[in-house]
């Protein structure tokens, strides 16, 4: 598959933006680079190869997600209050971020 440059001039100018014709040209050979690229990988047989998350076939190591009874909820809470920057009967409070 191949790009020209006045699609590339059609699209920046879809999207708003300013591209000069040397630019165009430029940005039109890597997009068709990366186009052939793809095709070339599209090619490829991969029939008889199965799915896979990652290429090292690894596994994340997770804790087992239980309540710890032996702490006390309500002392663990009047902890993490002392350190807050600042609370309000019991709420942590956070800067406004949307007016």
């Amino acid at each position: 598959m191949s790009i020209n440059s006045e699609q590339v001039a059609n699209t920046a100018k879809l999207a708003k933006l300013k591209i000069n014709a040397d630019e165009a040209s430029e940005v039109a050979e890597r997009i068709t680079a990366i186009l052939d690229l793809v095709d070339q990988m599209q090619a490829v047989n991969t029939e008889h190869v199965e799915p896979m998350a990652n290429a090292l076939d690894a596994v994340q190591r997770l804790r087992i997600d239980q309540a710890n009874p032996s702490e006390d909820p309500q002392a663990r809470r009047a902890a993490f209050q002392t350190i807050a920057p600042a609370t309000d009967q019991g709420l942590y409070l956070v800067p406004k971020v949307i007016d």
